[in-house]
């Protein structure tokens, strides 16, 4: 007995136009954002307390930040503030 060679079968365009895409359903109509995303990895990975610490500690890393860039900016407008003076006296 011998076996049939292998032929490779072609798709008309009949019979492509007739079968529904599966890729235009799977896929969600917005895909989500990358915070979106990370908060439900987030989710399965860390209890809810641990979630509240770390966004906590997040916001303090955001605020001394801010406070630092103020810090900047305040020891600038003094020093300028000090050479404008120090020429007038």
């Amino acid at each position: 007995m011998q076996v049939a060679p292998v032929r490779p079968t072609t798709v008309t365009e009949a019979t492509a136009a007739d079968t529904p895409t599966r890729r235009s359903a799977a896929l969600p109509a917005t895909l989500p954002s990358v915070s979106t995303a990370l908060r439900a990895v987030e989710s399965l990975f860390l209890s809810a307390g641990q979630r509240t610490a770390r966004r906590n500690a997040w916001t303090a890393v955001l605020e001394d930040r801010r406070r630092a860039k103020d810090r900047v900016e305040a020891e600038h407008v003094l020093e300028a503030a000090s050479a404008a003076t120090s020429h007038a006296t």
